[in-house]
């Protein structure tokens, strides 16, 4: 999932990769609960016999992901399998989530009793992980396999970004890789036809955004597609004949496989993916669209709430934080928010002159906030980061901004990437909230201090629960103003301006998806309630549309985060220590909801007297 603003990262890249495939036609969450409850006792054995075990199981679960996931192992580091692909056929659907289920059985049969805290909590996020694939397997995800933001068509094309290229063998690994691509176009392909025969497909505006991503990738000239990559910088301990041979291999490959096999995906979009596409947007329109959706919206905020519920703290939040932009309006001169508003549109000062100068602004307010983190923040990461501007074949449909976290070794740092198309239509002061939300202290802290962790198992350093990675760069945001930043009026009204838009979310992604409001009524409660600009407003629509459920997260995860430090405020009182409150939230990785507070509640109560 791509990590931004607007986005988490990258989904086509992440831990669970191999999982976004795992979710065949089978039985729901009852069903595992059956196997757990089912599974063979397990022989009466010692503590630390027990331990061994889970720990094994961790190990071997672990490299399953990495093996059937060979594009997330590269992303970390691990090589092994750097000249293979995910396998996108049925019959590896098919596999995988017998494996899951394996898996399930193996560590439910593993009594928790004598474990320490940690194992216990790894073994309860585990059991849930792996429920709730199972559960989500009834969906059958895998026939709806791409959105205009993500899928078989710019897998690879941001791959290769992620990855370093130092030796003769890497350069192979990438042609071998290159190869294998119209494989997984076919087997993608033949998903997307058993969707259609299904009823469940996505909605045809978006597919015919699609079709022009896929068209322009696929018409590029070979050494300028982003496949090529590799070829624009080679390390001289490389011999020049080998450069070439390289050069040559990697271009014909391009040329007369990858290029005629993004020929081919188009004109099956256009030809008959597109024309049976459903015309509602909202993911309702499916057989078990309420269902399904209620099913999304858990796994994404770890919470129980209905769409009515969370549709009414949408309201709620959007109303309060309109309070708090008139009065900001008021104070600067103006008696109403749309008077504000329209002013902010015309205003020239507050938009960016040149794709260099977006960039610039960016920099120009990490720079402080880096200084500041120590008073923060008890445990800082290593590892390195910067601000670099989105590649051009993404831009048009993509966020404002999105993170891209770091190899665990350092090798490649954590990326912000800005989004610079129609630079000089881009609103300045909204740039503050998200570099403090995408780069420090938001996506980059969080995620790096947790591929950083020494004491817990390999999958939770990279564990992703969407409502903790984004509630807490939401969190961040409110933590600058906490810490004395955003000191430009225009500049606090945009943070404030990120904040509804995270309320608005609420709104408009359970309005289209479970009260069937159309995407024009999404844009107009957009424009009701905000000053984004335009190409913003568009491609965000769109997103919440194409991925339902995912935005709920934001607004959830800062909530349950402000919510746990007033708590922990109030209980110590004078005691009350900011940084050690913050590393106590982050130092265990990604948690659910009810796991992040009962940790707080422990905390809290270890510090008083």
């Amino acid at each position: 999932m791509r990590s931004s603003f607007a986005a988490p990262a990258r989904t086509s890249l992440r831990l669970f990769a191999a999982f976004a495939f795992v979710v065949l036609a089978a039985a729901p969450l009852a069903r595992a609960q059956k196997l757990t409850a089912n599974a063979a006792p397990a022989a009466p054995v010692t503590v630390e016999e027990r331990r061994k075990a889970l720990n094994a199981l961790f190990h071997d679960y672990w490299e399953d992901v990495l093996e059937h996931s060979p594009e997330f192992a590269s992303t970390i580091g691990d090589k092994r399998w750097n000249d293979k692909i995910s396998d996108y056929s049925v019959k590896a659907i098919n596999e995988g989530l017998e494996r899951e289920q394996n898996f399930l059985m193996k560590l439910a049969a593993i009594d928790p009793a004598g474990l320490s805290g940690d194992e216990k909590t790894s073994r309860e996020l585990l059991l849930r992980h792996l429920t709730e694939d199972v559960e989500a397997a009834g969906f059958k995800e895998w026939e709806m396999p791409i959105t205009q933001m993500d899928g078989i068509y710019d897998t690879y094309p941001q791959l290769v970004t992620q990855l370093s290229f130092t030796t003769v063998k890497d350069y192979d690994d990438w042609i071998a890789r290159l190869h294998a691509i119209p494989d997984a176009f076919e087997q993608v392909t033949s998903e997307m036809a058993i969707g259609v025969e299904d009823g469940r497909t996505p909605p045809k505006f978006l597919m015919e955004k699609t079709l022009d991503e896929v068209q322009a990738l696929a018409t590029a000239k070979p050494e300028d597609s982003p496949l090529a990559l590799p070829l624009k910088k080679f390390p001289a301990t490389i011999p020049a004949a080998e450069q070439e041979r390289i050069k040559t291999e990697m271009l014909a490959a391009i040329q007369k496989e990858v290029l005629p096999a993004y020929v081919k995906f188009a004109r099956y979009l256009k030809v008959s993916y597109i024309p049976a596409c459903r015309e509602e947007p909202g993911i309702g329109a499916l057989p078990d669209g309420a269902k399904y959706y209620q099913f999304l919206a858990r796994r994404s905020t770890t919470t129980d709430m209905t769409a009515e519920q969370i549709h009414q703290i949408g309201l709620d939040e959007v109303k309060k934080d309109e309070a708090e932009m008139l009065a900001i309006a008021q104070k600067l001169g103006f008696k109403d928010l749309a008077s504000f508003r329209a002013s902010l549109k015309t205003d020239a000062k507050l938009k960016a002159t040149s794709a260099d100068a977006l960039l610039a602004t960016y920099r120009g307010y990490l720079t402080p906030m880096q200084a500041k983190l120590p008073s923060l923040f008890g445990h800082l990461p290593k590892a390195p980061f910067e601000v670099v501007p989105m590649p051009d074949f993404l831009a048009k449909t993509a966020p404002p901004a999105y993170y891209d976290e770091g190899s665990p070794d350092g090798s490649r740092p954590g990326r912000l990437w800005i989004n610079t198309y129609n630079a000089t239509d881009r609103n300045l002061y909204a740039v503050e909230a998200i570099a403090y939300h995408e780069g420090i202290p938001g996506h980059h802290l969080q995620l790096s201090i947790a591929h950083e962790q020494t004491d817990v198992p390999s999958f939770r350093k990279f564990n992703e629960y969407t409502a903790f990675v984004e509630g807490w760069a939401l969190y961040t945001e409110h933590l600058g103003k906490d810490a004395g930043f955003y000191q430009d009026p225009n500049s606090d009204y945009g943070r404030l301006e990120a904040d509804v838009w995270r309320g608005i979310r609420l709104v408009v992604d359970t309005g289209v998806h479970s009260q069937h409001w159309t995407r024009q009524q999404m844009v107009d409660y957009f424009h009701e309630h905000s000053a984004i600009d335009e190409t913003t407003i568009q491609s965000e629509v769109d997103r919440y549309i194409g991925w339902p459920g995912q935005a709920l997260a934001y607004k959830v995860g800062q909530l349950k985060i402000l919510e746990l430090r007033a708590r922990a405020q109030k209980a110590l009182g004078d005691k009350f220590d900011i940084k050690a409150f913050h590393d106590t939230v982050l130092d265990s990785g990604a948690l659910p909801m009810d796991v992040l507070e009962k940790r707080v509640d422990d905390w809290i109560a270890s510090q008083k007297p």
